[in-house]
């Protein structure tokens, strides 16, 4: 189901900053491990690399909004248990197609890329132009991610079909 834009505005308007940051923190880790996974579920060497390379991003990620966190308000972050932004969620199992959840993580990285530059506008507003610049960045890479993902979500579509012909094609060097 895809996102809406204006619900993830309106919620990054209701909460506090602080509160906001936790829930950007858990989005990061429920990102790892999404790529965790599909790293795990594909069958493509040069896809299970792009899956840990985007892992590893997230983890990035996490790792800057948890400095920013602690420079902002002198305190370890608290990572709430569940969001009250409406991120769309991943939801899959073994028997979920590739390309399936790779459509499902693009919904996901446009939203991420939304709730940062609202946030960004919001930090803003309230004079934090360091973190507003940083969480531009962080929207501007969700971006790259998503088009990262088109371009996979392209070949899993044109070739999962050469795959069940030539099963060792996936095979490293």
């Amino acid at each position: 189901m895809p996102y809406d834009s204006k619900e993830i505005t309106k919620a990054v308007e209701e909460l506090e900053l602080k509160a906001l940051l936790g829930e950007a923190i858990k989005s990061e880790l429920e990102a790892q491990k999404i790529y965790e996974d599909l790293e795990a579920k594909s069958r493509s060497f040069m896809v299970k690399e792009r899956f840990k390379f985007l892992a590893e991003e997230e983890k990035k990620h996490e790792a800057f909004l948890r400095d920013v966190y602690r420079s902002t308000f002198n305190e370890e972050p608290e990572i709430p248990e569940t969001t009250r932004v409406p991120l769309p969620e991943v939801k899959y199992d073994e028997r979920s197609p590739l390309s399936e959840l790779i459509e499902m993580a693009m919904d996901s990285e446009l939203a991420a890329r939304d709730f940062y530059l609202s946030l960004s506008e919001k930090a803003e507003r309230e004079g934090k132009e360091k973190l507003a610049k940083g969480l531009k960045f962080l929207a501007n890479m969700e971006e790259g991610h998503y088009h990262l993902l088109r371009t996979e979500l392209e070949a899993a579509q044109n070739f999962d079909e050469f795959d069940s012909y030539w099963e060792m094609i996936h095979v490293g060097p």
